[in-house]
């Protein structure tokens, strides 16, 4: 079993990862959460927890760590200090442990921020962070969703570097897929967008890998 830690746990997306997780008979979780209040919801199923706040000193919460999820996000409040140098900081940490794999939750529009009509600031603070993550040496996989949504997932995707469409996709059917890019045979130093479709997500990542 592999320990991954989840950078935004506390999140909607995040706490979805965390369940899959904790059901893998291959990873083993860890929640990264920013407050004491907010570990007892995932320590009453027996989860582990880290305190670390991406606006601070994170280097302790890779401590006995495999692989990671970054699936934090500002809400649109401090994109520049969470969106962006937060994941920075968690690529050095995971660097200074030679961590197996980093998965990226991004989105999509991440590559062209400059043509964003809305989310400009947001979009180039993705941008940023996965440049910086692609340049750092360490595997990767970035994962860019359209619009989230909270629908039941359908396990099933579209997937491809780049889709030329937009749309949307739900928080469940992204959570599963980054549990998938964490595999070591999925994604490896890869980019890709998803959004809802009609491939089963294992197969959908097959195609890109």
């Amino acid at each position: 079993m592999e320990n991954v830690l989840v950078a935004g746990a506390n999140g909607t997306t995040g706490k979805k990862i965390v369940a899959l997780l904790n059901e893998s008979q291959y990873f083993t979780p860890v929640a990264m959460v920013r407050k004491a209040s907010q570990q007892a919801q995932f320590e009453k199923d027996n989860i582990a927890t880290v305190l670390g706040d991406l606006e601070g000193d994170i280097s302790h919460t890779v401590k006995d760590i495999d692989k990671a999820i970054f699936a934090a996000g500002s809400g649109g409040k401090k994109v520049k200090e969470v969106d962006e140098e937060g994941a920075n900081k968690l690529v050095d940490a995971s660097k200074s442990v030679h961590l197996k794999k980093f998965v990226m939750l991004s989105s999509m529009g991440a590559d062209r921020p400059e043509q964003a009509s809305d989310l400009k600031e947001y979009l180039k603070a993705k941008h940023n962070a996965d440049v910086y993550l692609k340049e750092s040496k360490l595997t990767y996989a970035i994962v860019r969703p359209g619009s989230l949504t909270n629908d039941k997932g359908s396990g099933k995707i579209k997937a491809a570097s780049s889709l030329g469409q937009s749309g949307s996709i739900s928080r469940d059917d992204v959570a599963q897929t980054l549990v998938r890019a964490l595999h070591d045979d999925a994604l490896t130093n890869a980019t890709i967008e998803i959004l809802e479709g009609d491939t089963l997500i294992g197969k959908a990542l097959e195609s890109v890998s």
